[in-house]
């Protein structure tokens, strides 16, 4: 019988979380990162390989990165878990040993189950597939004609203006009244929607996703005032002679904690994720979880918030492995640093919007300012994406 294989400490996920545990602990811990993927990417560089501003190996992170941290990457699919024992099962039916565990495993898209979601040409946005898959419709001359991207977030807008730069039609849908409306307040969103418009990228807002219809593949986009997107320009099978759909519905809508394959209810969890304490402590003893797979508070205001950003997955690690390394750290809570680009506009946030400010009781204080910048770098906005993304991938 195949001996099995020990570590102290086995973190599952490859993700920013994972790899900022790697280097930190690697060469302190025998230590082991398990992930599934080829390749560890950086997602919100995405839209920018359809828009051809990067190749898609530019949102590679390098797996040196774990490795040359003296940790063992592991490539696999993680198919269960003992706590009791303390190993974890792969697919392929090899089992490790742990001492302590930390469970990294991130999210995945959210598509909401409503009538029509499994038709064919409705995708998610996060995976290389997804991602090559896009890239190969916006490529081709007779391949995709007109996309509705449903969710006026970072990601969906980006999405947007990259599918747009390829002559494709765009709709984008939102249910808020806004654009971005986690990240800035209505009066601030105005102006980029308006470039939005102006550059014809049709803007719904204000209306929700009831049901998506057709035969086998999605034609049609039911909203809630009633009105129908209608894809009727093109070919009732929605798929032209050489194979590629020639329209998508894509859900940029949210995330979901990517923790499925825990099939003991023993560990706590909640609508966000796994419940960690300020320590990254869950209940089960010696296991620990951090990034986008965990249910944790606002830095502000105390009350548990969505927080499944790398500005956020990376604190929480950091404060981990202080704590697997003997100190006594604590996490403060999410704060939601976040930036996109919107056409001219830069526009950045942190912490809590005017709205969410008032809702949660806090008296506000606005104030507005012209100031001059020295931005006219994004003017070369290719090499500049390219400069930054070695220092992404080394996150």
């Amino acid at each position: 019988m195949k001996k099995m294989e020990s570590y102290e400490l086995i973190v599952i996920g490859g993700g920013p979380a994972g790899i900022t545990l790697a280097k930190k602990l690697g060469s302190k811990m025998n230590m082991a990162v398990i992930r599934p993927e080829d390749y560890s990417m950086i997602y919100c560089a995405m839209p920018y390989v359809i828009e051809d501003l990067i190749q898609i190996e530019k949102t590679f992170k390098k797996d040196e990165l774990v490795t040359d941290a003296k940790a063992d990457l592991i490539r696999g699919y993680v198919e269960d878990i003992d706590f009791e024992m303390k190993n974890v099962k792969l697919g392929d039916g090899t089992q490790l040993k742990y001492e302590k565990l930390v469970i990294a495993t991130g999210a995945k898209p959210f598509i909401p189950p409503i009538k029509g979601y499994d038709l064919n040409g409705v995708l998610s946005f996060k995976t290389e597939g997804d991602l090559l898959a896009l890239k190969d419709f916006a490529k081709e001359k007779e391949g995709l004609k007109h996309a509705v991207i449903i969710g006026a977030g970072a990601i969906g807008i980006e999405l947007a203006q990259a599918l747009k730069s390829a002559n494709i039609e765009v709709s984008l849908i939102d249910m808020e009244k806004s654009i971005l409306p986690s990240l800035i307040d209505p009066e601030m969103a105005e102006l980029p929607k308006e470039n939005l418009i102006k550059k014809g990228i049709h803007t719904i807002l204000d209306v929700k996703v009831t049901e998506l219809s057709g035969s086998g593949y999605v034609k049609y986009v039911h909203l809630d005032n009633g009105k129908v997107i209608k894809f009727d320009n093109l070919d009732e099978c929605s798929v032209e002679g050489n194979g590629k759909l020639n329209r998508i519905v894509v859900f940029a809508v949210g995330m979901t904690p990517d923790i499925s394959f825990i099939k003991d209810k023993k560990l706590k969890t909640g609508k966000g994720g796994i419940c960690v304490n300020e320590k990254m402590e869950t209940n089960i003893k010696d296991v620990y979880a951090c990034g986008d797979c965990v249910e944790f508070k606002s830095g502000i205001t105390g009350k548990i918030v969505p927080g499944k950003l790398a500005t956020n997955a990376v604190p929480m690690a950091k404060v981990l492995a202080r704590n697997l390394l003997g100190k006594d750290y604590e996490y403060p809570g999410f704060f939601n640093g976040a930036a996109t680009k919107v056409y001219d506009y830069f526009i950045g946030g942190t912490g809590l919007t005017e709205t969410e400010a008032k809702k949660s009781g806090f008296k506000v204080v606005v104030g507005y300012a012209d100031l001059t910048t020295n931005f006219l770098l994004w003017q070369k906005q290719k090499n500049l994406i390219s400069n930054l993304l070695p220092i992404l991938r080394r996150v």
